[in-house]
């Protein structure tokens, strides 16, 4: 196999697509353990006011509260899981099957460069995790400061 030949020692784990969804995972998977009433998260604004954080992380989105922000987070990562192939099946919008044939469609007409493509995705990809790891980290501290932190429900 021609993964068995790699040295490791060339490779930085840390620059890794599966470590950057899998720190995603773990963030959103210690959000969802924090978390034990979602619905305490309604109408918590999802902007702070402490100017020492860095709120340009969150983008101005649809999302008006922590609640939604926490199912959204909740709803990518079983996307993640299990695929888009599942939502299709649950009735969805048939993303991935419009994706495939759009990209067949393009890639006949501009003969675009496959390896380029997958850089420029690849790249938006490792963003986009990046920031939805901050996200699911700050809902998690943000349901600790307005619950208590205490974790345990009588």
């Amino acid at each position: 196999m021609m993964m068995m030949q790699i040295n490791s020692e060339c490779i930085n784990p840390k620059h890794s697509l599966l470590n950057v969804m899998n720190k995603f995972i773990a963030a959103t998977n210690n959000m969802d353990e924090t978390v034990m009433v979602p619905s305490l998260l309604r109408d918590v604004p999802l902007e702070e006011e402490d100017p020492k954080l860095n709120n340009n992380i969150i983008c101005p989105s649809k999302q008006g509260d922590m609640y939604e922000h926490y199912l959204l987070l909740k709803s990518i990562k079983s996307d993640m899981e299990w695929g888009l192939l599942r939502r299709e099946m649950n009735g969805g919008a048939g993303f991935l099957e419009m994706a495939v044939k759009s990209g067949e469609e393009n890639s006949a007409e501009d003969g675009a460069d496959l390896e380029q493509q997958f850089h420029y995705h690849l790249r938006g990809i490792f963003g986009v995790l990046s920031k939805l790891t901050v996200m699911a980290n700050r809902c998690t501290n943000r349901y600790k400061r307005e619950i208590g932190g205490s974790g345990c429900m009588a």
